[in-house]
């Protein structure tokens, strides 16, 4: 096992060493620096500390909307996981790394002025070097400099919010190692909220019922000479194939929260009638265009930042690659919501896409009905064609 760790881990530096993202030689090193002067850092001692049990994707952990008091020290605790998961209904499998164990990593959320001091580790277990970069951190790569990490390593990493929205995280380990890191899983987000709470853009308090987040995820699994997709017993096995799948830029699959259908039958998010549910959703590699059947986005950060005022009754938003946002609606009809990537092709043939179970006991007639029911086509029904000028 030694062995097979070793010869990974050369793998990884071997090809981590393409020129592409790495820094210049005259660059200040910041872990070094970091180091050098880790005395001059406070120990935040006078500021009360806060750990949080993260929950699994499309759930989040227990959070206030305003924030009660000061600044906190937020804590979280984040193992890394590599296995093995089956990512559609045809059993197919791939070798994925995650953060936390899903795909994709937990929502963290915590309010603007707090710290995030995060402990990130990586088990013996595992056979790949990792780090962690927040898009919603400052310098060092967000914090990728400093998390680097061996199996069997663990590094702390204190870093404050400064500015409310929603953020990407992913792992960066440097070179083709970082895209294929995050196509294999490595991604999640988090969510900082202005210490007021939401506002609608006129300054008015926005409250939601529930939040559930969707992580959309583009996988590369590679096909043999018929078509067929292929299983490899490694992550070294699996990663000369992949990379040049991962060139092509065309998915194989393109899903949420990790496999096909993982948020839809049986796995469906719910709500209720009269609810209003925050959507965050984030795609830390290629653009998406969520779109809530029978719904909208009653207000919506489409780029995921609340000092911006939210756009209003959207119809389908846009998720940039590398980011994530948010959008607030109140649930008017009960039934059943179908939630996509409204590039239907990669909806409804590579999998992005979710159900939401409304429960309710009452139509809104007014909201929508059918004054005449499906039957066969009445004699006085008109058949004309519309006109051409």
């Amino acid at each position: 096992m030694n062995v097979l760790k070793t010869s990974l881990l050369a793998a990884a530096i071997a090809l981590a060493a393409s020129p592409l993202l790495s820094s210049p030689a005259q660059a200040v090193d910041a872990k070094d620096l970091v180091n050098a002067t880790l005395s001059d850092a406070s120990d935040l001692a006078n500021l009360p500390r806060q750990h949080v049990e993260l929950k699994r994707p499309p759930f989040v952990h227990d959070h206030d909307q305003v924030a009660k008091g000061g600044p906190k020290v937020i804590q979280f605790t984040l193992p890394i996981v590599e296995k093995e998961i089956v990512i559609d209904g045809q059993g197919t499998t791939m070798h994925a790394m995650t953060f936390g164990g899903s795909v994709p990593g937990p929502l963290m959320v915590v309010h603007e002025g707090d710290y995030v001091e995060l402990t990130l580790v990586n088990p013996a277990t595992n056979s790949m070097v990792h780090n962690i970069d927040f898009h919603a951190a400052t310098g060092a790569l967000g914090g990728g400099d400093l998390t680097v990490i061996q199996p069997g390593e663990e590094v702390v990493l204190r870093w404050k919010a400064t500015r409310p929205g929603t953020f990407v995280y992913h792992c960066a380990p440097g070179g083709p190692m970082t895209p294929w890191h995050v196509v294999s899983g490595m991604q999640g987000t988090v969510m900082v909220l202005p210490r007021d709470g939401l506002k609608d853009g006129d300054g008015k308090p926005l409250h939601y019922d529930r939040a559930y987040y969707v992580g959309e995820t583009d996988f590369y699994v590679p096909r043999d000479a018929d078509g067929n997709f292929k299983t490899y017993g490694s992550h070294a096995e699996a990663l000369p194939d992949t990379l040049a799948t991962m060139k092509s830029l065309t998915p194989s699959h393109v899903v949420f929260n990790g496999a096909v259908g993982a948020l839809t039958g049986e796995h469906a998010m719910t709500s209720k009638v009269g609810e209003t549910v925050l959507l965050v959703h984030s795609q830390a590699n290629r653009d998406s265009r969520p779109h809530l059947i029978g719904g909208h986005g009653d207000y919506v950060w489409e780029e995921g930042k609340f000092n911006n005022a939210p756009a209003k009754d959207l119809e389908t938003w846009f998720i940039r690659g590398g980011s994530a946002g948010a959008a607030l609606y109140t649930f008017r009809q009960p039934g059943l919501y179908v939630y996509l990537n409204h590039n239907l092709i990669e909806a409804v043939l590579l999998g992005a896409a979710a159900h939401i179970k409304v429960d309710g006991d009452t139509w809104n007639h007014d909201l929508m009905t059918t004054p005449a029911p499906a039957g066969p086509i009445k004699a006085s029904t008109s058949l004309a064609l519309p006109a051409d000028k």
